[in-house]
């Protein structure tokens, strides 16, 4: 296989540097990602973070460590403003659908882990379920709460002055503390944040739970802190989510950990509950549908929908470096739904040929040395990406060598080249009515009409498959044929 020789490189957005990647265990790598918030269905903005994330584990795996990542469902405590602002995410959507918030939880829970599925996500070592960490969460706010808190008639509250370097992360720190966060009264600092939410006097929450400050349920921010440090232990080596999360989210996290952990400045990162803080950029859709609040948002099932396979969606995200904004478009999703078919189609005809071999040559070692050196240089999959396709337009190469090196490629890429066929690329649009068989006996006429110099029957029959929704595509360099339009 692969010898995966170029040493690891990851930007470390806490020291905004790249970094040859230590790990605190010799031969390990802990990774915790930030998860989703299961209040609602998650957005192809949100999916970004997780194919990142699983692109650095794939890598990690690829790297020869051996690899426990752990991603969290917060189902309790995540407010409806991200600055620590407003009402518990999961108690206003179940008022507004009359339903159990635990339902709720469940529902979309599902629906993301359905959502992982279809983009060849691969299962982390462990779900992290918020609610099953709150006698936990409890003793941790209890360790700190001394030293580092002080109680508000709402609440429990971190007071950020009382460690070092806090917002360095962010680099937003200002005299008044970060101004989006809600403004408390009583509250020591501007970026004094919850970590333990008291139920409001003559209210009841359908989650809550008794704990010294009283009847209420955790921070957001607390729960990260306590699932990351019980299952990966303090430090780790690397915590990820999506840019959003850099400015107050893990800013917090990392207060509580150097408070939980008894540490100094973040001059070494390590003191900050991880060794190298990793984050995704935004995904970006100009007509504001990648927004939940917009109604009809960018769901990765609307794709499948209009008759996209959900790996056009992944191969898209690979498309762009994972810390560049990544612009999303109909047209660019239908290009990579392009550059995904010539692969399925490259890699079916070897498989024609002949089996898989067990390692391959020496004249697909510059091509893999150059792939190691892509992925190693903090993931850059846009240039992995061409090197796959090299690799799959080679000539006059042992067919199950090249198999070989394009399967062990995609073990990081994760595009289920080896297992996807043609047929699975043709996803029907849920509007469309016509059969296949229909289109495919349709076609067969037209075929017989071109054949016989028959033009207008020819433009006929393509005008009936229009129509209802197929388009035929004559010439097509890849032999599709048709697609639903």
């Amino acid at each position: 296989m692969i010898q995966a020789a170029h040493p690891l490189t990851l930007f470390n957005s806490l020291t905004r540097q790249p970094e040859p990647f230590e790990p605190v265990h010799e031969g390990e790598a802990r990774v915790y990602s930030c998860g989703p918030t299961v209040y609602n269905y998650p957005h192809i903005g949100n999916m970004r973070a997780y194919v990142f994330a699983d692109i650095l584990g794939r890598t990690l795996s690829f790297k020869g460590y051996r690899l426990t990542h752990v991603i969290n469902i917060t189902d309790v405590g995540h407010l409806t403003d991200d600055a620590d602002a407003g009402e518990d995410k999961m108690e206003k959507m179940a008022r507004q659908n009359a339903q159990s918030i635990w339902d709720i939880a469940k529902h979309y829970t599902e629906a993301y882990w359905a959502d992982i599925r279809a983009l060849n996500v691969r299962q982390p070592a462990q779900w992290t379920i918020a609610t099953d960490f709150i006698p936990q969460m409890i003793d941790f706010a209890k360790s700190i709460a001394e030293k580092h808190c002080y109680e508000l008639p709402s609440g429990l509250y971190f007071d950020v002055s009382t460690v070092s370097d806090y917002g360095r992360l962010a680099r937003a720190q200002t005299d008044e503390g970060e101004g989006r966060i809600e403004a408390v009264e009583g509250k020591r600092n501007g970026a004094d944040f919850a970590i333990w939410r008291k139920t409001p006097e003559g209210e009841k929450r359908q989650m809550e739970w008794d704990s010294p400050w009283g009847r209420g349920a955790p921070g957001w921010h607390l729960e990260c802190s306590v699932m990351s440090g019980q299952v990966l232990g303090f430090p780790f080596d690397i915590h990820t989510g999506g840019i959003d999360h850099r400015e107050i989210h893990h800013p917090n996290e990392i207060a509580q950990n150097q408070a939980f952990c008894c540490t100094n400045g973040l001059d070494v990162p390590a003191n900050s509950g991880a060794r190298v803080w990793m984050h995704n950029n935004f995904l970006v859709e100009r007509s504001g549908k990648m927004s939940k609040s917009s109604g009809e948002f960018l769901r990765l099932q609307l794709l499948i929908d209009k008759g996209y396979h959900p790996l056009a969606y992944r191969l898209m995200c690979l498309q762009a470096h994972y810390r560049s904004e990544l612009e999303f478009s109909w047209e660019g999703l239908g290009a990579a739904l392009t550059r995904l078919k010539r692969l399925v189609m490259a890699v079916g005809n070897l498989k024609a040929q002949a089996a898989p071999a067990e390692t391959f040559g020496p004249k697909f070692a510059p091509y893999l040395d150059r792939f190691d050196a892509a992925v190693s240089d903090d993931l850059n999959t846009p240039v992995a990406l061409t090197v796959l396709e090299e690799v799959a337009g080679l000539k006059k190469v042992d067919a199950g060598e090249k198999l070989a090196a394009l399967a062990a490629m995609d073990t990081v890429l994760g595009l289920d080249l080896m297992a996807l066929a043609r047929a699975d690329l043709r996803i029907r649009p849920r509007a469309a009515t016509i059969d296949e068989s229909a289109i495919e006996q349709t076609l067969a006429e037209r075929k017989a009409a071109r054949a016989e110099k028959d033009f207008a029957r020819s433009d006929a029959l393509r005008d009936e498959l229009a129509a209802q929704g197929v388009e035929a595509m004559d010439g097509d360099p890849l032999g599709w044929e048709w697609k639903l339009g």
